[in-house]
């Protein structure tokens, strides 16, 4: 089982160097210590979201909320490429949250809520906010349960206007849609830029939201013979398009077998 994964401030991990001490307190160190309850000798990763993984052993529990890591290994992931957005309409109730966790898990680095015209769920006034920071919230958990070091970004709330724009400056940009008569397979991804994904919402798209999105540039695609909803429908779309890229291949130390000493 791969190493838990705690989250410590970028300014603390930039600072690290292997063979010194990482103090890992606050919320995250009273869940290792308290929660999972690590101890003397166990591994972990500490991570600050933008790349930075630190590998270490438990040295020693401070107190009820916090421990010292003597670090082992020191990893700074570089930006994945291509760079994967999904545009998410709005889900009803909390299919959002499990959109973001689904999407954060599978690997997207970033997530675009937006506001389609048949989305039942609205984003107004006091609401955008609150609405955003759970969102946020979900993606943030969600890496930190996929062992990630790079969390992705959750965008401020777009119109179709705001995507149409994101279509027009994408590498690829792809659409999903139950009529579309080009696979999800055959798309080519791009071995640079980004390689954006609009999600449609549970009413599906109007036909003036298929039509401005096509001539944006966006190439409509099926998943296959099911129709999936739209909390569960981006995660697929991506899993189809990075499974065979480098995005997903084994890094060369794990097929090695190497470990940090």
């Amino acid at each position: 089982m791969t190493a838990p994964v705690f989250v410590v401030p970028a300014t603390a991990l930039a600072a690290a160097s292997v063979g010194g001490m990482v103090r890992l307190d606050g919320a995250e160190g009273r869940h290792a210590v308290s929660v999972r309850r690590l101890g003397p000798g166990e591994q972990l990763d500490l991570v600050d979201g933008q790349g930075r993984r630190v590998t270490g052993i438990v040295a020693a529990i401070v107190d009820k909320e916090s421990l010292d890591v003597d670090v082992r290994l020191i990893g700074d992931e570089s930006p994945p490429q291509p760079r994967v957005t999904v545009v998410q309409a709005l889900p009803k109730g909390d299919r959002g949250e499990l959109a973001v966790e689904l999407l954060t898990e599978i690997g997207v680095d970033a997530i675009v809520p937006w506001a389609a015209a048949n989305c039942v769920t609205r984003w107004k006034g006091e609401r955008v906010e609150r609405a955003h920071r759970r969102w946020t919230d979900a993606a943030h958990a969600a890496a930190k349960q996929s062992r990630r070091a790079r969390f992705p970004i959750v965008e401020p709330l777009a119109s179709t206007a705001d995507v149409l724009a994101r279509v027009g400056r994408a590498s690829t940009a792809v659409v999903l849609h139950e009529e579309a008569r080009t696979s999800i397979v055959d798309v080519a991804v791009p071995p640079t830029g980004e390689l954006l994904l609009v999600v449609g919402p549970e009413g599906g798209l109007t036909p003036d939201e298929r039509e401005s999105l096509s001539a944006a540039g966006a190439i409509e695609v099926r998943l296959g013979p099911s129709v999936l909803r739209t909390s569960s429908a981006g995660m697929a779309a991506v899993a189809a398009v990075l499974a065979p890229t480098s995005r997903w291949a084994v890094p060369r130390d794990v097929r090695d077998g190497r470990m940090p000493s």
